[in-house]
């Protein structure tokens, strides 16, 4: 039997990806008046079309899902109009791409809501700091949604997802991952809710729950992936239960039929082993397709692809300065270094700039 590698071909739903390496999602504040996409990123993700799959930076379904600057949406026929322009640059390199959607909920800053707090699962504001008129500020105290809001984030995340299609994605990934607002309602560290989306485990994926078979019945199963991190505790999101409630949490989405399950394992961006995490149980209760995340360099995506633990691997910041990163790890060749001063904000500098092997 053929060894199974990382540069083979992989069907995704009705799609088919080049290879098995995602560029992950990965947030670059250079959004432009009416929070549309930087008029450099066509040319951006194109540059990264030779990835397997594209997911996009982080999305907001609607302002008030706003928490930092400079970060797009796709709430606006302007903005819908904006991302086809990028789709279409990705598509025409042979790409794939989905756009991934989120509300940051209280990983936000009262000067994104007209002077209003911000909204969360409970009235507890985040240990941690946002971007806020290019100044690390911290989180602003936010307000608990009432009950009766609750519908309304559902229906804004379903015309996003409506609104990617529009876009010509061909896909979306959910944000329920980082400490954002599904990921607030999931742990029960930032969750202290007493009505049915609090206290137990069910209740506290009820939420992500009905977001994801919204998005699914409104644009097809096989179009919606989820991203999830469950013990990871950024944005001072912290579960006392993480292993019960993420496998509650799968064998529901695994019913719903979702294309793909992306896993951050360990801390996001940090440790991978910090905290004792049952990661082989997810893959098992998933049937369709797992994308793992979080310090995957070649060797590990082989060896990890080798004993079945996921069939596709999720690489962030190496794409950043290597657009062609797919051909750099195939060949072998030297990885180019990120510029830190240019990962935020700003223009084509560090963004667009980057050259491949070839121009280099």
């Amino acid at each position: 039997m053929t060894e199974k590698t990382v540069f083979e071909t992989y069907p995704l739903g009705a799609i088919t990806l080049s290879n098995r390496i995602v560029m992950a999602p990965l947030t670059r504040n250079r959004a432009e008046k009416g929070l549309l996409p930087s008029k450099f990123a066509a040319t951006y993700y194109s540059q990264r079309a030779s990835a397997g799959l594209v997911i996009t930076e982080a999305t907001q379904i609607s302002k008030q899902a706003q928490g930092y600057q400079n970060t797009p949406g796709i709430f606006t026929q302007e903005q819908v109009n904006a991302w086809r322009e990028v789709t279409d640059a990705v598509h025409a390199e042979g790409g794939r791409i989905f756009l991934q959607i989120w509300h940051v909920g209280r990983i936000s800053h009262v000067d994104f809501h007209d002077g209003q707090p911000p909204v969360a699962p409970s009235a507890i504001r985040a240990a941690t700091q946002v971007t806020v008129n290019n100044a690390r500020v911290d989180t602003s105290e936010p307000r608990a949604l009432d009950i009766e809001e609750i519908p309304g984030i559902v229906e804004d995340f379903r015309k996003a997802a409506a609104n990617a299609i529009s876009a010509g994605f061909d896909g979306v990934e959910i944000h329920a991952a980082n400490g954002y607002l599904l990921d607030q309602f999931l742990k029960d560290g930032a969750n202290k809710r007493t009505d049915e989306y609090g206290g137990s485990v069910a209740n506290r994926a009820r939420l992500t729950l009905e977001v994801a078979q919204a998005i699914a019945q409104e644009i097809g199963a096989e179009r919606t992936g989820i991203r999830i991190s469950p013990v990871s505790p950024v944005n001072d999101a912290v579960s006392s239960a993480a292993q019960e409630q993420f496998e509650y949490l799968v064998d529901k989405l695994n019913d719903l039929g979702l294309v793909y399950l992306h896993v951050v394992e360990g801390v996001t961006g940090g440790p991978r082993d910090a905290t004792p995490f049952n990661y082989a149980a997810l893959r098992q209760r998933f049937t369709n397709t797992v994308i793992a995340n979080n310090g995957y360099d070649l060797g590990l995506a082989e060896t990890q692809l080798a004993t079945g633990q996921a069939d596709l691997f999720a690489i962030g910041r190496a794409f950043i300065a290597n657009p062609d990163l797919v051909n750099r790890l195939k060949s072998g060749a030297d990885l180019a270094s990120i510029n830190p001063a240019t990962i935020y904000g700003g223009g084509e500098e560090g963004y667009i700039d980057y050259p491949s092997l070839e121009r280099a």
